[in-house]
This record gives structure tokens, sequence and C-alpha cells, in this order.
């Protein structure tokens, strides 16, 4: 991935659109979610973890999903996933996250987060939050409040 970054400015000179376009845009799109999830054996789209965005070709959009509070309350051995993907829970995968909890360990509760780079095709852009867990003895939970929501977050970081 190649980066195209700015020059040095000096008191005077005068700005091109060409300079202007290589700044970085700032967040594009934000979704956040206060509702808890009990996480299934199945990959589906985490409650309320559903962006779109429309994205300009050759720029880099950096995505970060973020679970506050993932939560198993069992001695069973399981592993819960996120998943980013494009489209829907069945779309192309762009990054994963993953916790293994051994059977010897009861109670687990920890933050989860992905942060993908990527460059799209122009247009409309939908990026979806996925979970699952491979044991659902003790309901594995993503916890939410209105102090610690989930959210995934579309940041432009400049041209490709």
């Amino acid at each position: 991935m190649a980066i195209n970054p700015n020059i040095d400015f000096t008191v005077g000179q005068v700005a091109t659109s060409d300079q202007m376009n290589r700044f970085p845009r700032g967040v594009m799109a934000l979704a956040s979610s206060t509702t808890n999830y009990t996480l299934t054996t199945s990959v589906v789209i985490s409650t309320g973890m559903t962006v779109t965005f429309t994205a300009v070709a050759n720029r880099n959009y950096k995505i970060t999903y973020r679970e506050p509070q993932a939560q198993v309350s069992s001695a069973a051995t399981a592993q819960t996933k996120l998943e980013l993907r494009v489209t829907n829970a069945s779309g192309t995968l762009l990054n994963t996250a993953a916790f293994q909890q051994q059977g010897s360990v009861n109670n687990y509760n920890g933050t989860m987060s992905i942060e993908h780079i990527a460059t799209f095709s122009a247009g409309s852009v939908t990026l979806v939050g996925c979970s699952t867990a491979t044991n659902t003895t003790g309901t594995p939970s993503l916890l939410r409040s209105a102090t610690q929501p989930a959210q995934i977050t579309v940041e432009d970081l400049g041209p490709a």
C-alpha cells in the first residue's frame, strides 16, 4: 500500500487542490450500540454494528470495531470471536479478533477490538461487526452501556 504524504508548507505558499486532497478527511461513519448481545454459534451481525459510507477510490480507510466487554461465565472451553466483514455476515472477511477460554477459567471479562486499514472501490460501502462463540454454555455475551457502547468507526487516513 503506497503512501502519498503531503509536503511541508511555507508562509505565503498557495495550496493546490492536489495538496489539499492529501489531507485525511477524518471520521466518515460511526455506528454505536448500547444494547447487550448474547452470542450464538453462528456468525451473525452483532446488534447495531452496521455502518455505511461513501468511499472514494484510492484512499486509505481505518476501520475500528470495539466491544467494551465480552463476558463468558462458564468453565467450558470456548472461543469467542469478533469479525469485521463487508456487506453482511457472509461477506468478505477483513479481519478478526478472538480469545480462547480454557476449561479451567471461569468468568472471563475483557475488551475486544479489531483495527483494519483498507482501500475500497468508489461508492457505497457497508461494513458489519459480527460475532460468534464455539460454545454457548454460560451464555457468552457482549455487554454494553451508555458510557461503554460498542462502536464501529471508519476514518479516512488520506490517499493510498
